[in-house]
């Protein structure tokens, strides 16, 4: 008989469901809004969990007690005393089958490590890093609370960051730069000074959304903006920094899986960040995920079921899950 697995990865702004069979192959797929309990409760993690998961069986043309073993990835669950209440969340699947549930962003390193262990390091709308050791009986993390915590950087730090450089100059404080007509014209604002006003007064609001913008401001060679690019990367460098620091990783040669949106943005991005991780951990590997992070909660839920998912099995996932649903390889938080 086939055994069938399920994974869920929860998300702050989207959220994925997929089933695949033993050898890797996606057979059902489901997607619903946010499932953060940070922002939508611990009901509105019910709904979505329901809701992603009703959306897979229905595709794969499969009951719930066929599912024989799910991974769970769920944003917003930082700390041991959300445990129970995410477990109990899902609990409310009627699963028969034996489930795990992780911080969403562990995915990534299920997904993007051959071995299944080192730091993974998100980086889209907000960010955060997590590790596992090779035997994952400990695991290093940040709070991934942002820049209320010194920790940076996702789209939504960079954009900040953006706006008080177009302030500076305003101001007369820092240089010009080629931010501010990119941002002017891409908020429709009259000017540099109705931009700031309205930003102020609520009129205007700039999100993660508009972090490419500073990107291409940086390609076309706006030191200002470049500056802020170098920033993140140093940033997000910290983070990992951070985690192999706990882990005591530094002399090992372990991944760090690049997870996120934000590292489309290519060298300029990722190079600071490789300086800052080579100078604590010399033999990190960055790796950068290309496949959706919920073929990660597939994998896990495979584990539960007592299976050890190869190299193979992963690789079958990541293709099989991108020729039926080409949309998924855009979501990569």
């Amino acid at each position: 008989m086939i055994r069938y697995f399920l994974g869920i990865d929860i998300g702050g702004t989207k959220s994925h469901a997929l089933i695949a069979d033993e050898t890797g192959r996606a057979v059902g797929f489901g997607e619903a809004g946010p499932g953060n309990h940070e922002s939508v409760g611990w009901g509105g993690l019910r709904r979505t969990l329901r809701a992603t998961f009703a959306q897979a069986l229905s595709c794969a043309g499969l009951g719930k007690a066929q599912i024989a073993g799910a991974g769970f990835g769920v944003a917003g669950y930082d700390w041991p005393s959300e445990r129970e209440p995410t477990l109990g969340a899902i609990q409310t699947l009627g699963l028969r089958a034996p489930v795990e549930a992780v911080n969403d962003t562990i995915l990534g390193l299920l997904a993007g490590s051959d071995e299944g262990w080192g730091v993974a390091v998100v980086s889209g709308t907000g960010c955060n890093c997590w590790g596992w050791d090779r035997s994952r009986q400990r695991q290093g993390q940040v709070t991934g609370g942002g820049t209320a915590m010194g920790e940076g950087a996702g789209g939504s730090e960079l954009i900040a960051k953006a706006v008080q450089a177009i302030a500076h100059e305003w101001t007369r404080r820092g240089p010009a730069t080629q931010l501010t007509p990119a941002l002017i014209q891409h908020t429709g604002a009259r000017s540099l000074a109705d931009l700031l006003e309205g930003l102020m007064s609520g009129r205007i609001e700039l999100d993660a959304s508009a972090a490419p913008l500073i990107f291409q401001v940086a390609a076309a060679g706006d030191p200002v903006a470049g500056d802020l690019i170098r920033w993140a990367g140093c940033e997000l460098g910290e983070l990992a920094a951070c985690v192999v620091r706990q882990l005591e990783f530094e002399a090992l040669e372990f991944d760090v899986v690049l997870v996120g949106s934000m590292f489309d943005g290519g060298p300029l991005l990722v190079e600071p960040m490789r300086h800052t991780v080579h100078a604590v951990a010399p033999g990190a590997r960055l790796v950068r995920l290309t496949a959706p992070p919920v073929i990660g909660a597939v994998l896990l839920g495979m584990e539960q079921a007592g299976m050890r998912p190869d190299a193979t099995i992963r690789e079958t996932l990541a293709r099989s899950v991108t020729e039926s649903w080409p949309a998924m390889n855009s979501r990569q938080l």
